[in-house]
This record gives structure tokens, sequence and C-alpha cells, in this order.
């Protein structure tokens, strides 16, 4: 039920700064920024081919990227995949024994749905799922 890795989180303080690190030395042009409230984010997107890269900056010093932060600096936060069938998705992962952070899907950047596996359960990894579909 995966299509492809989506995109790969990457917690930083300033995302102004990290806009002008890619912009001026990977030569990347930032395709927009957006606030979502409900993960008590700021992202920036990238598009490298097929795949993004996700900054995230925290709105708020209990957001879970500010908490990760503190634990482990700035650097990956995630992976996420695209998956056509997002509480399938869910559903095979539970049923596998994995821990999940969403029960349900959740909005996420760029109109997507997203929902999260724990790190506990899949390796040391947060994985993300995500899908345009409703």
């Amino acid at each position: 039920m995966l299509k492809k890795i989506d995109h790969l989180g990457i917690a930083v303080k300033s995302l102004d700064e990290a806009i002008a690190f890619y912009e001026k030395s990977l030569g990347l042009k930032c395709d927009g920024v957006e606030e979502i409230e409900s993960q008590q984010v700021r992202t920036a997107f990238f598009s490298i081919g097929d795949t993004h890269i996700e900054l995230l900056e925290p709105t708020s010093e209990d957001s879970p990227v500010s908490k990760f932060m503190a634990k482990n600096g700035e650097g990956i936060h995630h992976v996420a995949y695209q998956t056509e069938d997002i509480q399938a998705q869910l559903n095979q992962a539970r049923e596998a024994g994995c821990k999940l952070i969403n029960e349900e899907p959740v909005a996420g950047a760029g109109g997507k749905k997203v929902a999260f596996l724990h790190p506990k359960s899949t390796h040391g990894v947060l994985t993300e799922f995500c899908s345009t579909e409703d």
C-alpha cells in the first residue's frame, strides 16, 4: 500500500535560517511556508524529484518537535511514506503490533491527512503515513 517516500521531516530552530541554507547553499527553491496549528509547527517544503524535504520549526515550547529538539537537537525528525489508504495502513501497523500516535488521520501540511507511528515500535524512527485521499 505504500507508494513512495513522500518526505523527510527535519527539525530546525529557525525556519528562516534553514530556508536560507537550503536555497543559498544547496540551490533549492522553497515551495512554500505553512503553519500547522494542530501540530504546533511552521513548515517549509522543498522538492527534490518526487520527494520533499519538510523543515519543521516548533511554534510552542511544549510541541512534539520542540521536545524532540530538546533531546536530540536539530536534525532528521521523521520519515513520511505516501499511501493511497491511510486508515488501512494504520490498521495494518496496529495489527502488526505497532504503537500508534494517531489512531485516526489528522490534518497535516499541504492539505494532506497524516498519522504517526511511535518510534519505540519502529526501530527508533518516527514514521508518518500521509495521503491526499480523504
